[in-house]
C-alpha cells in the first residue's frame, strides 16, 4: 500500500490496538497478497465478536467457533440481520482464503469494503463520542491487477462475439494477440507482486513483534474478563446482565445508523447468490464483458439487455442453468422498497430474447410455447426475483428479503424468501408437475396403508387444502390416535405421486425422532415394504444432504445449527415440504410489531428460533398436534381436520380414565405455616447451599406451593407410601410420575424405593423404578427400556416424557406437581390414553395428591401491557432518554388512536418500574435496610417510590425524559433495589409432620358415587323419548349401529357420564368390579337389568355359537381368535372384523374359513350377547 494513503480504518485507533493493527495489515497486504488481506479481515471480524461477547457477559472458550459465537451473541442481544450478513461474509471469504490460496484482488477489495462497513458500525456502538463522527467515503487502494483484469474482459468480449458469429476462436489474430498480452501482463503482475511481497515482508518483520504483543494482550484481556465472569458472584452476574442490555441498545442504535451503499449491497447480494450455488460477480460476470451461458455451469450474468415494445432495459442478473435462462433478478440498494420492484423483473422476462444457442425453459417443461401473460404477451423466463440484500423480517416484509414469483401462472402470488433458490431447485420447480401429482393423489387408494377411517380423512383434508393452494396446514389429533402412522401414510403418498421432492420431518426431541424412525423402518406399506426400504431416509444426526435423500428426520436444534451456524447453509429449496410433530411445543409466536415499534426496536427480539427454521425454507408446512394452541394456529392456520380425545374414546380407539383419585393429607388440608420469629432453612438456588434466617413475619404455604416454593419430605413420604399400596411394581401395567424438579424426582425415587422395600422386602427389585429426566444417564436407553422391557415399570420424570413418548402399557399417572397449563396437562394425560389389549387395559387411573384440577384454568386471552418480556427496563429507559430515539417515537403512531410510540414506551417503562418498586415496598416491611434505601430515594426523587410509575405516566414522555435526565442514576438505583430484595426463588425447607387423611374420587358436581349413579339414571329416563339411538339400546340392542353408539357416547360425555366413571361409581357403591359396557349401564338405568361383565356376555354368547354348529378344529380356532378381540367391541359387524383381522385377510378370509357363514355368526353373536 502506498505510504501517502491514509487507512480507511483510522477511527479504530480509539479502541483496542489490535483492531486497527489487523485492519491496517489487511490494507498493507492487498497489493502483494490479497489472500492475507482476507485472512486478516476474518481475524478482525473474530476480534470484534470476542470484544462484543466479553462486554455483554457472554461466555466462550478456545473451542467456540466464530459461527457459534456469533449465534450466541445474536441469541443474547439480537444482531440486526444486515450486521449478521457482514460478519458472515467476512468469515466465509476469510475461510476460503485460508484454504484455497487463490484470492483475486477484486475479492480482497470487496472484503475491505465490507470490513469498513462493519468497523463503522462497531465504532458507532462503542466509541466514547460519535455525535460528530463522519467516516467519509471508502478509498480503494491501487489495484495492481487492474490492467490484467481489463485485458481479460477484452478477451472474454471478443470470444463471445466470435462464438455468436460462428467463427473459430483459434484463427482470430486479434484474439491471439490479446491472449499473448494477457500472458505478458500476468508475468509482470507476478513480478510486481513479488517485489511488493518482499517490501511488505520487511514492513511485517518490523511490525511483527508489536503485533504479537498486541494479540497476546488482547487475548489475555479477553481470557481475564471471561474468567472474571465465570467466577463472579450471582449479584455481579446479574449486574453484568444489566450492562449487557445497555450495550445491546448501543449496538441497535449503531445498526439503525448504518447505511450500506449500492456497492456493498451488491457484494452482499453476490454472496447470497454464491451461497445458493450460482457463480455470481456483479463486476466481472457481466453481459457487457462477454459472459454468456455455458453448458454445465450455473451462471448469474449481470446487466443482461432486454427490449419490450421498443424500450430497452438491463436485468440486474439473469440466472442460467447451463444454456437455459431460468430466473431474472432485480437487485436494488439496501433501503429501497423491494416488493414493489418485482414487476420490473417481470417486464424483463417479457422482453428477454432467447437466442438459437439457448435451450428455452418452456421446452424443458414440455410446452410448445412460452407462458402467456394476462395481456396476451409472453413470459420467456419463468421465475423472477427482487431483492436488496437485506434479510427477511416479517414486519418489514415489503422492504426486506428476497421476493420471488413463479410467473408461469397468472394466479401465482409473489412471496418473500430468505435467499435465492438453487439451480437444481428451480429446475425441479420447472419440471415437477403439481397438477399431475394432485391428479394421481386423487386416484391413489388407501387400502395398502391399513389406516383407520379418521386417519384417511385427515390425509384427505390435508391433500384438499394443498389443492386449494394452502401453504400451511394443521392437523389436530388426540394423543394416541396414531399421528405418526398418519404422517407415514401422508409422506408415502406425497413421494409416490412426486407431489414433493424432499420432506423434512421436524421434531423437538431426539426421542420423538427415534420413535418416528422406528415406525418408518417397521410399518409395512405396499408389497410389505417399509418406508425406509422404498425411500432413502436421512436419520437423526445425519445432516449431510444427498441428492437421493427423500426424507430427513431432524430436531429443531440440529436444523438451527445447520441453517444459522454453518459455513454452508442449505439452499432454501432443500425441502419443499416440512412436517412438524408436536407442533404446539415451545414454538412461541413471533410478536407482531406495531409501526411505532418498527421505527424504534430490533425485529430479532420478536422472532422465535423455531419459526425462523420454518420460514427459512420455501416449502409447504404441515403441523400435527394433540393440543392446538393460539400460537400453533398463528403459525399453521386453523386445523384442517380435528379428531378429539372424547371422539376417539367414543369410537373405542382410546381408553378413558376413572375419576381422579385425590389424596388429602394433613398438610394439604391445613397448609404449612411458619410462625413469626421461627428460624427457617432455605436453599440458595444460585449456590445450592442451605441458608438459615429468622422470620420477621409468619409464612404460609398452600398445596400449590408444595415441591416448588416449599420442600417437605414428609408430604412426599406419605404419598409414596400410599402409592406403594396401590401401584404394583411387578405388574405389566406401567406408571408415570410427574415431579416438579430434577431434585424432587430424585427424592421421590428414593422414597418410593423405601416404601416398596418396606412392603415387599427382598422380593422388590429397585430397577422397577427409574428417574428419566434430562439429567439421567443414557436417557434414550432408559426410554427404550421403559417402552419395551419389563423394568422399569415406574418412570419418574419432570418434562422429558410429557409429550410424544408412546408407551401403551401406561395405566397409572401420578401428579406430584401442579400444572397450570391445560395444554401441558392434556399432553401428560395423553401418555396413558392408548389402548393395550395385550394386558387387558380398559381404563387408566390418575392419582392427584396436589389438587391439580384446582389449578387448571381456561386459557387467558388478556394481552399484558408489556407484551414482549425481552424488552428490558434498560432498553425502555434508553428509548426514553435518547434524544433521536425519542424524537422518532414521538412522531411514530402508537397502539391506539391519538397515542404516539413514545406514550407506549412510557407506559411499558412505568409498568416495569411499578413491578420493581411495589414489590420492594412490600418486602421493605421485613427488611430495614431496604426500607432505608426507599426512604433515601423518596428524598432524592421527590416522589414516593411506590408511586413513581404514576408520576412518570402523568407527566408524559417529554417531561419523563427530563426527569430521567436529571436523575441520571435512576437505572442503577432500581438495580440496587432489585439486588437488595434478593432472589425470588429460594425454596423453604419444611419438616412439618404429615399423614394421609382421605382417599376420594371426584364425580364432578356429585359428592358421592351413588349421587352420580342416581343422576345418570334420571338422565337416561329423561332422554329416552328424545334419542332414537337410546331407544334402540333399550328395545333391540343387536340392531344398534356404530354411528348410533358414537352418538350415544358423545351425548353422555357432554353431560359428564362415561363408561369409566360409571364403572368406578358402581365399584365404590357395591365393592364389586363389574366391567360392564356402556350398553349394560344404560339398560340397568332404564330397565333395572342386572349389570353383567361384558367379558361374561361374550363368553356366554360364544358358547351358544360353539354349540349351534358342528365346527371343524381350524374353524373353532378362528372363532376363539374372534372372541379374544371382543373385549372392547359392542358393535360386531364386518367393519369390526376387517379392522381386527386386517393382516389376515379381514372379513373376506374369515368368511371363507367359515364357509360363507360369517354374517350368520355375527348376527347370532349380537343376538346372544343381549339375550
Amino acid at each position: 500500500m502506498a505510504k501517502d494513503i491514509t487507512s480507511n480504518f483510522e477511527f479504530l485507533k480509539e479502541h483496542d490496538p489490535i483492531f486497527f493493527q489487523l485492519a491496517l495489515n489487511a490494507e498493507q497486504a492487498f497489493a502483494a497478497d490479497p489472500n492475507t488481506t482476507l485472512i486478516k479481515l476474518r481475524q478482525l471480524g473474530e476480534a470484534f465478536a470476542q470484544e462484543i461477547a466479553v462486554r455483554c457477559g457472554i461466555l466462550f472458550d478456545d473451542t467456540t467457533s466464530q459461527s457459534d459465537l456469533l449465534y450466541k451473541i445474536h441469541r443474547e442481544i439480537g444482531f440486526e440481520p444486515q450486521i449478521k450478513d457482514l460478519f458472515h461474509t467476512l468469515r466465509i471469504e476469510g475461510n476460503k482464503a485460508t484454504h484455497q490460496f487463490k484470492t483475486k484482488h477484486k475479492e480482497a477489495l470487496d472484503g475491505l469494503k465490507v470490513a469498513r462497513s462493519l468497523a463503522v458500525w462497531f465504532h458507532r456502538a462503542f466509541a466514547k463520542n460519535t455525535d460528530n463522527f463522519k467516516p467519509g467515503p471508502f478509498v480503494a487502494p491501487p489495484d495492481p491487477s487492474a490492467q490484467l483484469s481489463d485485458l481479460q474482459d477484452q478477451i472474454q468480449q471478443l470470444s463471445s462475439q466470435l462464438v455468436e458469429a460462428n467463427q473459430q476462436l483459434e484463427s482470430d489474430q486479434k484474439l491471439n494477440e490479446l491472449i499473448k498480452l494477457e500472458k505478458e501482463e500476468y508475468l509482470e503482475l507476478a513480478e510486481e507482486m513479488d517485489k511488493e511481497a518482499k517490501s511488505y515482508q520487511q514492513q511485517l518483520t518490523l511490525q511483527e513483534e508489536q503485533r504479537s504483543q498486541q494479540i497476546e494482550e488482547f487475548e489475555s484481556k479477553i481470557a481475564a474478563l471471561q474468567e472474571q465472569l465465570e467466577k463472579a458472584p450471582t449479584e455481579q452476574q446479574e449486574q453484568a446482565k444489566k450492562q449487557q442490555k445497555v450495550y445491546s441498545a448501543q449496538l441497535r442504535k449503531a445498526s439503525k445508523a448504518l447505511y450500506l451503499n449500492e456497492e456493498v449491497t451488491r457484494i452482499v447480494i453476490d454472496q447470497h447468490l454464491v451461497e445458493a450455488g450460482w457463480e455470481a460477480d456483479t463486476q466481472s460476470l457481466t453481459y457487457q464483458k462477454g459472459i454468456r451461458p455455458q453448458k454445465g455451469k450455473n451462471l448469474a450474468i449481470a446487466e443482461w439487455p432486454t427490449e419490450l415494445n421498443g424500450k430497452k432495459g438491463y436485468a440486474d442478473y439473469v440466472l442460467f442453468c447451463g444454456l437455459t435462462p431460468i430466473g431474472i433478478v432485480e437487485a436494488k440498494k439496501e433501503n429501497t422498497n423491494v416488493a414493489g420492484k418485482i414487476g420490473q423483473a417481470e417486464r424483463y422476462s417479457k422482453g428477454f430474447l432467447n437466442t438459437s444457442k439457448m435451450l428455452p425453459a418452456w421446452e424443458l417443461q414440455g410446452l410448445p410455447t412460452a407462458w402467456q401473460t394476462a395481456e396476451n404477451t409472453h413470459y420467456y423466463v419463468p421465475f423472477v426475483y427482487s431483492c436488496n440484500g437485506r434479510p427477511f423480517v416479517k414486519q418489514l416484509a415489503e422492504q426486506s428479503g428476497t421476493w420471488f414469483r413463479d410467473i408461469r401462472s397468472n394466479s401465482n402470488l409473489a412471496k418473500p424468501l430468505n435467499n435465492f433458490h438453487s439451480a437444481q431447485g428451480l429446475l425441479d420447480k420447472l419440471t415437477r408437475s403439481k397438477e399431475l401429482a394432485e391428479q394421481q393423489l386423487s386416484q391413489e387408494g388407501f387400502a395398502y396403508l391399513k389406516l383407520r377411517d379418521y386417519q384417511e380423512l385427515a390425509i384427505q383434508q390435508v391433500e384438499s387444502a394443498l389443492r386449494n393452494n394452502q401453504s400451511s396446514c394443521l392437523l389436530a389429533m388426540a394423543t394416541g390416535t396414531g399421528k405418526t402412522r398418519t404422517i407415514l401414510g401422508l409422506m408415502y403418498r406425497f413421494l409416490k405421486t412426486e407431489r414433493f421432492k424432499r420432506i423434512l420431518f421436524l421434531v423437538d426431541r431426539t426421542a420423538l425422532g427415534q420413535q418416528a424412525m422406528d415406525t418408518f423402518q417397521e410399518a409395512p406399506l405396499e408389497q410389505n415394504q417399509t418406508l425406509s426400504k422404498i425411500y432413502n431416509i436421512a436419520q437423526l444426526g445425519d445432516m449431510a444432504a444427498e441428492a437421493e435423500t427423500r426424507i430427513q428426520v431432524a430436531t429443531v436444534q440440529a436444523m438451527v445449527k445447520r441453517v444459522f451456524m454453518s459455513d454452508n447453509p442449505p439452499p432454501v429449496d432443500q425441502f419443499d415440504c416440512i412436517i412438524v410433530d408436536e407442533a404446539h411445543r415451545g414454538y412461541t409466536l413471533d410478536q407482531d410489531m406495531t409501526e411505532g415499534e418498527l421505527a424504534t426496536r430490533d425485529a430479532s427480539q420478536y422472532l422465535s428460533t423455531y419459526r425462523r427454521v420454518l420460514e427459512y425454507f420455501d416449502s409447504v408446512k404441515i403441523g400435527l398436534t394433540a393440543t392446538p394452541a393460539r400460537h400453533t394456529s398463528e403459525v399453521f392456520g386453523k386445523p384442517v381436520y380435528t379428531y378429539s380425545y372424547r371422539e376417539a374414546v367414543a369410537d373405542d380407539w382410546l381408553i378413558d380414565h376413572e375419576p381422579p383419585i385425590r389424596y388429602e393429607t394433613l398438610l394439604t388440608q391445613k397448609g404449612i405455616q411458619f410462625e413469626k420469629g421461627a428460624v427457617v432453612s432455605s436453599i440458595n438456588i444460585g449456590t445450592g447451599e442451605v441458608e438459615t434466617d429468622e422470620l420477621d413475619d409468619e409464612l404460609n404455604f398452600e398445596v400449590d406451593a408444595f415441591n416448588r416454593r416449599v420442600i417437605n419430605e414428609n408430604f412426599n413420604k406419605v404419598i409414596c407410601a400410599q402409592l406403594a399400596m396401590e401401584v404394583d411394581p411387578f405388574s405389566d401395567e406401567k406408571t408415570m410420575i410427574f415431579c416438579a424438579t430434577d431434585l424432587h424426582a430424585d427424592m421421590v425415587k428414593r422414597l418410593l424405593d423405601d416404601a416398596f422395600k418396606d412392603l415387599y422386602n427382598g422380593e422388590y427389585n429397585q430397577a422397577a423404578v427409574a428417574k428419566i429426566t434430562g439429567q439421567s444417564d443414557k436417557v434414550s436407553q432408559l426410554i427404550r427400556q421403559y417402552k419395551n422391557e419389563r423394568y422399569p415399570n415406574i418412570a419418574i420424570t419432570v418434562d422429558l416424557l410429557t409429550t410424544g413418548i408412546d408407551v401403551p402399557t401406561i395405566c397409572n399417572l401420578v401428579f406430584m406437581r401442579r400444572v397450570k397449563s391445560r395444554i401441558l396437562y392434556e399432553q401428560m394425560i395423553g401418555r396413558a390414553t392408548r389402548r393395550c389389549d395385550e394386558i387387558g387395559k380398559t381404563v387408566f387411573r390418575i392419582y392427584d395428591p396436589v389438587d391439580i384440577y384446582a389449578a387448571l384454568q381456561a386459557v387467558n386471552t388478556m394481552k399484558p401491557l408489556v407484551k414482549d418480556p425481552n424488552v428490558t427496563l434498560e432498553q425502555l429507559m434508553h428509548e426514553l432518554t435518547d434524544t433521536d430515539h425519542l424524537e422518532k417515537a414521538l412522531n411514530s403512531p402508537g397502539e391506539q388512536e391519538g397515542e404516539s410510540q413514545a406514550d407506549v414506551i412510557l407506559s411499558q417503562l412505568s409498568q416495569k418500574v411499578m413491578r420493581v418498586l411495589r414489590k420492594a415496598n412490600k418486602k421493605a416491611e421485613f427488611k430495614p435496610e431496604l426500607k432505608q434505601k426507599l426512604d433515601e430515594l423518596e428524598e432524592l426523587w421527590g416522589v414516593e417510590p411506590k408511586l413513581l410509575h404514576k408520576h412518570l405516566h402523568e407527566i408524559g414522555p417529554q417531561q419523563a425524559n427530563q426527569f430521567v435526565q436529571k436523575h441520571t442514576g435512576l437505572l442503577q438505583q432500581l438495580n440496587e433495589v432489585t439486588v437488595m430484595m434478593g432472589s425470588e426463588y429460594r425454596p423453604v425447607i419444611s419438616e412439618h409432620a404429615d399423614e394421609i387423611r382421605e382417599r376420594t374420587q371426584s364425580y364432578g358436581a356429585h359428592a358421592k358415587p351413588e349421587d352420580y349413579l342416581d343422576s345418570f339414571n334420571q338422565f337416561i329416563k329423561d332422554q329416552l323419548n328424545q334419542s332414537v339411538a337410546l331407544a334402540v339400546v333399550i328395545n333391540k340392542p343387536r340392531d344398534l349401529s356404530r354411528e348410533q353408539l358414537k352418538e350415544i357416547k358423545l351425548l353422555l360425555d357432554g353431560a359428564g357420564y362415561s363408561e369409566a366413571k360409571l364403572q368406578s361409581a358402581v365399584r365404590s357403591q357395591t365393592n364389586q368390579d363389574i366391567a360392564a359396557s356402556i350398553i349394560g349401564h344404560i339398560r340397568r338405568a332404564a330397565l333395572g337389568e342386572a349389570l353383567i361383565p361384558f367379558e361374561q356376555r361374550v363368553s356366554k354368547a360364544m358358547q351358544i355359537i360353539y354349540s349351534q354348529h358342528n365346527w371343524l378344529p381350524a374353524q373353532r380356532k378362528w372363532l376363539e381368535r374372534l372372541a379374544k378381540q371382543l373385549t372392547h367391541e359392542v358393535i360386531i359387524d364386518r367393519d369390526f372384523v376387517n379392522q381386527r383381522f386386517a393382516e389376515h385377510g379381514g372379513a373376506k378370509q374369515l368368511d371363507k374359513v367359515l364357509v360363507n357363514q360369517l354374517d350368520v355368526v355375527l348376527d347370532e353373536l349380537s343376538e346372544a350377547m343381549w339375550a
